[in-house]
């Protein structure tokens, strides 16, 4: 994919690769013992320019694409993919006013965002993840207002954001075709958040859990149409999930660097363990795959950027990369041996941080549900 490489993407990958070796890599095993993001790690980000890459030239922003936030993904997620998936959902959630925000909405939040405020995407719920259509949140029309009540559980930078992308039930008996979104101040009345999320990995990243109590909001916070709540999150999905993808795909290639360098360093029988055959073959497949998801990552953000459909390449891309992260972490800590399961080499939290890659933004599952539909329907 070379042919995509502009001179002004190989700037921003190396800044962004020199930010993440830097600055993140050197504090993330700290950060993930404390649970804790580092806040002065996403000033500095700011500073640099890597922070709110697709808000557009009009509202103040740099106006780059999803190529562009694929390679900042890949190189800043090298260093640690829970502070670097933390930042992205700020990406997110300004995807949300591309797809369906109105002028005045997206003068809001792209200036908030900008500012330096943080917004968290609120969807899932106790009893519903993937399934948009199930959730039981409700937002009720009274007059010019909407009254929102209920609860989400696992809402990524709940602890951090100053506002929320809610997404409710404006129609209870229309399926998905009752649900809606509403931009929503964490300091509105009725907001509250229950308690911070211990968490296998990604420990860097914050999630909680939000409550919505008789929460009024006026309805030019309504995003979109009434009932336009699940085109709007699909819509987000395939611009959401060649970012994860790159995150997996960083993950992955973290794990491949250790791998290598832990082999040509260690010896048993009188040589290094890479010119074992048995543990040769196990970085050539992670080679392979870490290749692979790369070209897949890439081609879902590269058809987003020209305006065409990727739907599938995006189930693809995550998918494929996700469950090589995965792959690859579990063979780096078997490359490692005794060491991998110490803390005191970073493979042990590169196998903890990449199983949430197979979950969040669609399981794995679900990816390969998408992917069935998407080739039926050719």
């Amino acid at each position: 994919m070379n042919f995509l490489m502009t001179e002004e993407r190989k700037l921003i990958q190396n800044l962004a690769r020199e930010f993440a070796r830097n600055e993140i890599a050197p504090i993330a095993a700290r950060c993930d013992q404390e649970a804790r993001f580092p806040m002065e790690v996403f000033h500095k980000l700011r500073d640099v320019g890597l922070v709110n890459l697709t808000v557009p030239e009009a509202y103040g922003g740099p106006g780059l694409g999803s190529l562009e936030v694929a390679l900042v993904t890949e190189q800043l997620g090298w260093g640690c993919a829970g502070i670097t998936g933390a930042i992205g959902i700020n990406t997110i959630v300004a995807d949300v006013f591309h797809s369906a925000g109105t002028e005045a909405q997206r003068k809001l939040v792209f200036g908030r965002l900008l500012e330096g405020q943080w917004g968290a995407y609120a969807v899932t719920e106790p009893s519903a993840g993937s399934d948009v259509a199930g959730i039981k949140t409700r937002a009720e029309r009274r007059g010019d207002r909407y009254v929102i009540n209920g609860s989400k559980i696992w809402i990524s930078n709940a602890p951090l954001a100053q506002f929320f992308i809610v997404f409710a039930k404006t129609d209870a008996a229309a399926g998905h075709r009752g649900v809606s979104a509403f931009l929503v101040d964490r300091d509105a009345a009725g907001v509250s958040l229950g308690k911070s999320l211990g968490k296998l990995g990604q420990r860097a990243a914050p999630a909680g859990e939000v409550f919505f109590n008789d929460v009024e909001v006026s309805a030019d916070r309504l995003i979109g149409d009434e009932g336009h709540g699940f085109m709007i999150a699909m819509k987000v999905f395939d611009r959401s999930r060649p970012m994860v993808g790159a995150l997996a795909l960083s993950l992955a290639t973290r794990c491949l660097d250790e791998a290598v360098a832990y082999a040509c360093e260690r010896h048993t029988m009188g040589k290094p363990i890479i010119e074992h055959q048995a543990i040769g073959h196990k970085l050539a497949d992670m080679g392979v795959r870490v290749e692979a998801s790369r070209l897949l990552v890439y081609q879902a953000a590269g058809l987003l950027d020209a305006g065409q459909p990727n739907t599938l390449q995006a189930a693809y891309a995550k998918l494929f990369a996700a469950d090589s992260a995965m792959f690859c972490a579990t063979e780096a800590v078997q490359v490692f041996g005794g060491m991998g399961y110490s803390t005191e080499y970073p493979v042990e939290k590169l196998f903890r941080d990449a199983k949430v890659l197979q979950i969040y933004e669609g399981t794995s599952e679900i990816q390969k549900s998408i992917i069935a539909r998407e080739l039926a329907r050719r």
